[in-house]
């Protein structure tokens, strides 16, 4: 039964931190481009014009406005 008194609080404070990372990186843009990370294998990376890398630029061009204002 003392061992409740430490478990209990402990797997509150893990999951704490948890839902914390989480919301952190939802917050931070992690999830917001799940495809282009997954169909730029298919291209080769010199060619600068295929969507993926259309897709990324433009999503880094968006953060980098968010981070200046």
């Amino acid at each position: 039964m003392p061992a409740l008194y430490i478990m209990i609080p402990a797997a509150l404070l893990i999951v704490g931190v948890a839902v914390y990372i989480f919301f952190w990186a939802v917050d931070s843009g992690q999830y917001d481009d799940l495809d282009s990370p997954a169909h730029s294998i298919l291209f080769d990376d010199q060619d600068p014009a295929h969507q993926a890398a259309i897709k990324s630029d433009a999503i880094e061009r968006r953060d980098a406005g968010k981070a200046d204002g």
